[in-house]
């Protein structure tokens, strides 16, 4: 079971810290391996006046004191293809925005960094659509591509997870992602910035292992209301074990 779990965006080393140092924690307790998520900025914010995060310079050399100090392996994204390169000299894994999934020059230089490229579904498309985005990196030479359901517009400001998506990934690439938190968003909804349903989340993850997922991705935070980014959806630090186990 591949877990994926951190801050929505870097706020500060002492957040960061204090997530992994929950995360060992919950690594030595229950023999997993939960992959440390943060972004160094937040380049798809519903407002001009949101919060972005650090920056690429500083947020990678954050990113790496995680690795050096708490033995965790990383994952970001990345919202421009020059970034591709320095960010794949940190992280084990580059993770593709779902709004962008089909930009081919972004998929392609994520592939040639040799790190695996985890691609989010677009809100826009299904998950048998997902072939695309998937031979575009495997074609450009990437070791491995996971893909990512992280929910399908459904009207205006709201989200709806079909979960049929996960199978008919799950024939595409052998490693298909449940995105437990975003997938409870409802986009734009909370007077410039997005709101959610996080008290959802645990039923998402649940749901995606009776469909077959063999990962699962969780934005967590210690005071998630107080978050700069995703606050809605943010799941509470303090409930991410007891969910995990619940998976396991």
């Amino acid at each position: 079971m591949i877990l994926i779990a951190g801050p929505c965006v870097i706020e500060s080393a002492e957040l960061l810290d204090a997530v992994a140092e929950r995360l060992v924690a919950i690594n030595r307790r229950l023999g997993t391996e939960i992959i440390f998520k943060a972004s160094f900025d937040k380049a798809n914010r519903t407002s001009i006046a949101s919060f972005r995060g650090p920056g690429l310079e500083k947020g990678l050399q954050m990113l790496a004191d995680v690795r050096e100090k708490w033995g965790l392996k990383l994952l970001t994204d990345i919202h421009e293809s020059w970034q591709a390169a320095p960010v794949g000299e940190v992280v084990d894994v580059i993770q593709i925005p779902a709004f962008l999934c089909r930009q081919t020059d972004l998929v392609v230089a994520a592939a040639k960094t040799g790190r695996t490229v985890n691609i989010k579904k677009a809100q826009f498309l299904s998950g048998v659509d997902m072939r695309y985005p998937y031979e575009k990196a495997c074609e450009a030479g990437a070791r491995e591509v996971w893909l990512t359901e992280r929910g399908n517009s459904f009207g205006y400001n709201n989200l709806v997870v079909d979960f049929r998506n996960i199978p008919d990934m799950l024939q595409i690439a052998p490693t298909v992602i449940m995105d437990c938190t975003h997938s409870v968003q409802r986009p734009g909804a909370a007077g410039g910035k997005t709101g959610g349903n996080r008290e959802f989340v645990p039923a998402m993850a649940r749901a995606a292992k009776a469909f077959g997922a063999t990962g699962y991705f969780f934005e967590v935070h210690p005071d998630p209301d107080r978050g700069l980014s995703d606050a809605a959806n943010m799941l509470a630090l303090d409930d991410l074990e007891p969910l995990i186990e619940s998976l396991l």
